[in-house]
């Protein structure tokens, strides 16, 4: 049987070249730590503590207690070298009401949250030990996630979620991972909150190549960056201005700080702006700025939205642009 070599460093486009020197580019997961749908891209991804609007576990797993509605959020991603983003959530609320209390406010309230990141890489090329390419073939990486929080008092909400990553990078080569995530909201007023999680708790993708190159094949087993965060969030009353702050360290060596803002400048528009991972551990990582919007229609009990973000994506022939649509019943 022929035996080929796949080139693995194709399937990396998804990190930036010049950054190579940065341990956490090299570790598993790197498309899931993007970000996920226009709104946390077009804020930095500084979406630990922010508790309004649509929201999705993806980034604390204790948010569904705040959602308003059930939450449909779908986006996609125009990326450059052949890359595709897209993702898909849902996310509801339980109201949960005691008999012995007439009043309308629940005695008890929970969430849930479940959604999917998909990322593809197409046309990479396929070679022989000569070198000689002899095809093409297209990377595949999901991540599965389900979440769900509790909201023990006005003060306290705290949820856990788990994720499945599958990544396949050819017909006979795929390797999946079991992720936990836990997060922790503190509500310190209508306009005040406070965040914390730990993210990809025990995640290691497990590798075999045994399948084409037989006994010269190797196992490997690639463990995921541990991300520790921190966060707070205010919104404004006048004007209608929500601002928030992340600090997140890794067991990789870094220390990123996020910042986004989102101002609600009529009833129905939303501007973004924000920026992403700059890296107090090596200066010369390249921090992404973000802008974006949403414009939201309400046609009676049931409210469309379309949301857009543009990413500023260093050492990319293009840059990024995500668009969404979201749906609240």
């Amino acid at each position: 049987m022929k035996k080929y070599i796949i080139y693995l460093f194709v399937s990396a486009v998804f990190i930036h070249a010049q950054d190579g020197f940065s341990k956490i580019n090299s570790m598993p997961g790197s498309f899931a730590r993007m970000g996920f749908g226009a709104r946390g891209m077009g804020m930095g991804n500084a979406m630990l503590a922010v508790t309004n609007g649509n929201v999705v576990s993806f980034y604390n797993p204790a948010v569904p207690v705040v959602q308003e509605g059930n939450s449909l959020q779908a986006s996609y991603s125009f990326l450059s070298m052949d890359r595709s983003l897209n993702f898909l959530s849902f996310t509801r609320r339980f109201d949960f009401y005691s008999k012995k209390n007439d009043s309308n406010v629940p005695s008890s309230t929970a969430g849930v949250s479940a959604g999917l990141i998909n990322k593809g890489v197409g046309e990479i090329s396929l070679r022989d030990r000569e070198g000689e390419q002899i095809g093409t073939f297209d990377e595949v990486e999901d991540v599965f996630f389900l979440g769900i929080a509790n909201r023990f008092s006005n003060k306290i909400a705290v949820g856990i979620m788990a994720k499945y990553y599958y990544n396949k990078i050819h017909k006979d080569v795929s390797a999946t991972a079991l992720g936990v995530d836990i997060g922790v909201i503190y509500f310190a007023s209508e306009n005040l909150t406070y965040a914390a999680s730990i993210c990809d708790i025990n995640a290691t993708y497990k590798w075999d190549t045994g399948n084409i190159y037989g006994q010269d094949g190797n196992k490997t087993e690639p463990k995921f960056p541990v991300l520790k965060k921190i966060g707070v969030a205010y919104r404004f009353d006048d004007p209608k201005i929500l601002a928030s702050v992340e600090f997140e360290n890794s067991n990789a060596g870094t220390n990123f700080l996020r910042m986004g803002a989102e101002y609600n400048i009529f009833e129905s528009l939303f501007l973004r702006t924000g920026f992403d991972k700059l890296n107090f551990s090596n200066f010369d990582y390249p921090m992404k700025l973000s802008f974006g919007f949403s414009y939201f229609y309400n046609t009676g009990g049931f409210t469309a939205g379309i949301d857009y973000a543009f990413v500023i994506e260093p050492y990319s022939p293009s840059d990024q642009h995500i668009i969404g649509v979201n749906f609240k019943l």
